[in-house]
C-alpha cells in the first residue's frame, strides 16, 4: 500500500475522532486529523535533537524540525503514534515518552490536532533514510534563536509547537 492509501483518523474541529480517510483524501480535502510529535531531549534537558527532512518528503521537504512525528493512523491512539514515530524516524525505542500538551495547527488546508510529547535520550540515533536527511543535537538557547529567524527553513507547524513549548516551560 502506498503512503497515500494508508488510512488515517479523521477528527472534527473540536478534537473528536469522527471517522477515517486515506491520507491522500485527507490532504486533498483539508480534513481535520491528528498528529503526534516527540521532542527528543538530552537527559540534562539542555539540548534537543534537530533534523533536516529529506528533499523527497511530501510535506515541507528539506526543512528542519525538532520533533519526530506523524499522522495518527485510523484506530490508533496518539500515544501509540508518538512511540511508533520516534522509533521509525530516529530509531529510539524502549524509552519513556511523556505527554506534554495538545494544540491545534491551521494553515491553509492543513488543519490538525497536535499531540506533543517529550523523551530523554543519550543513546544512538538511527535515521529513517526516507524521512531524515541529517540530524544533530542543538542547545535549547540556539533553537530559540533560530526559531526567531523567519528565514531559517523550519517546518511551520513544528515552529508553532516549539514556540508554544518554550512559552509553557
Amino acid at each position: 500500500m502506498s503512503a497515500g492509501e494508508e488510512s488515517v483518523a479523521v477528527y472534527d474541529a473540536a478534537g473528536s475522532v469522527v471517522g477515517s480517510a486515506t491520507r491522500r483524501r485527507m490532504r486533498a480535502e483539508g480534513l481535520w486529523h491528528a498528529a503526534s510529535a516527540v521532542l527528543l531531549l538530552s537527559p540534562d534537558r539542555n539540548s534537543i535533537y534537530v533534523h533536516r527532512r529529506t528533499d523527497t518528503k511530501d510535506v515541507y521537504p528539506g526543512m528542519h524540525d525538532c520533533a519526530a512525528g506523524g499522522v495518527v493512523a485510523a484506530g490508533e491512539d496518539p500515544d501509540v503514534t508518538a512511540v511508533r514515530e520516534l522509533a521509525e524516524e530516529l530509531g529510539v525505542r524502549d524509552v519513556p515518552v511523556r505527554y506534554l500538551f495538545r494544540s491545534t495547527y491551521e494553515q491553509g488546508t492543513v488543519r490538525y490536532h497536535g499531540f506533543l510529547y517529550e523523551a530523554l535520550w543519550d543513546g544512538p540515533i538511527v535515521h529513517q533514510p526516507e524521512e531524515v536527511a541529517e540530524g544533530w543535537w542543538m542547545p535549547l538557547g540556539e533553537l530559540r534563536e533560530r526559531l526567531n529567524d523567519p528565514g531559517w527553513p523550519f517546518v511551520p507547524d513544528g515552529r508553532q509547537f516549539a514556540e508554544e513549548w518554550f512559552a509553557r516551560s
